[in-house]
């Protein structure tokens, strides 16, 4: 196995740096996993740059990632469905597995949820990792570690286009390019969506949209909700049935209000400011039902589903890849905006 556990450790506020750290045990029903693929997400680089996501903050040495996959490489005690060597995608929300939230069905609510890189639980962004087993699922031979990590963020659309009732024949808008909302598109167009329009700012990302099944890119060149709104009902040729808002931006919520049809549903993915302003009583008197979402609740298994059957191709989201070693170049690429997802190997023997 080696004697060493890199870890990208997130020591402070703008500081990240590699670090050694002791290899961790499996204990009873968890694995030992060796590290291979973990996608920077949008969350690791808030923690990075400010210390702290809302009432997660960063108090203590903390290391980062929670998109990953890897090679079981030891076993604990209880664990029967994984052995040694299979190829896992690690789902990194662990939940209590005994409150009315988590007996229900909807554990990504539990109160005592721990959360990979969300403080103050560690993520998996190092060469080993110990997880609960019955939260690991294993890859089949023709699934990549890659499209293993990306389980995670695919789980955050089949989640989102639940909670939003797309359905076949749905006309949905999904406002926001960046990764999250192309895997909503992804996931909307696989549940049958007949019609898909994406808006953002950003040119490039509505043409990887566009390469990714979007039917209407619609390009944003202003801040009024409403105007965008408009722009979105012409080119769709009608009210979107469902809108998945992922920017969190105020005038993009507006915009989702605005758009989706009346009796519909606008289900907000992206978190931006915790206050924001909201035409609430066109959202009320058209019936218009705005839902949040937090994460995913079994959803790993659909996920994993979609991209073995082939439904679904989340290859082309990859855009940067790292080792291990290379993190912080890593992290500034992603801080940056370049491309869509930065992809860092931890095992050094497989690039």
């Amino acid at each position: 196995m080696g004697d060493t556990n890199i870890s990208a450790v997130l020591l402070e506020k703008g500081n990240l740096k590699l670090e050694e750290r002791p290899i961790p045990k499996p204990g009873k029903n968890e694995v030992q996993i060796a590290m291979h693929s973990v996608g920077i997400c949008g969350s690791d680089v808030h923690y990075w740059v400010h210390g702290a996501i809302g009432d997660f903050v960063v108090r203590a040495p903390m290391i980062l990632g929670h998109e990953a996959s890897g090679t079981v490489s030891e076993v604990g005690e209880g664990v029967t469905h994984l052995k040694v060597g299979d190829r896992v995608a690690i789902e990194p929300g662990v939940p209590c597995r005994f409150c009315d939230y988590c007996k229900g069905g909807r554990y990504n609510l539990c109160h005592e949820m721990q959360f990979c890189a969300t403080p103050p639980v560690d993520g998996s962004l190092a060469r080993y990792y110990v997880h609960a087993a019955d939260f690991c699922y294993k890859l089949p031979d023709h699934v990549s570690y890659e499209e293993g990590a990306l389980l995670e963020p695919l789980s955050v659309g089949v989640h989102a286009c639940r909670r939003a009732g797309v359905t076949i024949g749905s006309k949905v808008l999904v406002c926001g390019a960046g990764p999250i909302g192309l895997v909503c598109l992804l996931v909307a167009k696989a549940m049958g969506a007949a019609q898909v329009a994406i808006t953002d700012i950003d040119t490039k990302r509505l043409e990887v949209a566009k390469q990714m099944g979007a039917d209407f890119p619609v390009h944003v060149t202003t801040r009024d909700g409403r105007e965008v709104a408009d722009q979105v009902v012409r080119t769709l040729g009608c009210n979107p049935d469902v809108t998945v808002e992922c920017s969190g931006a105020e005038p993009s919520v507006q915009t989702g209000i605005f758009a989706t049809k009346s009796g519909g549903v606008l289900v907000l993915v992206g978190l931006g400011p915790p206050t924001i302003n909201i035409p609430i009583v066109n959202a009320a008197v058209r019936e218009v039902d705005i839902r949040g979402i937090f994460r995913y609740a079994n959803c790993y298994p659909t996920a994993l589903s979609m991209v073995a059957s082939g439904q679904v191709n989340v290859k082309p989201l990859v855009t940067h890849r790292f080792s291990l070693e290379q993190t912080l170049e890593a992290f500034e690429a992603s801080k940056k905006g370049e491309g869509i997802k930065v992809m860092i190997h931890c095992d050094k023997n497989k690039a």
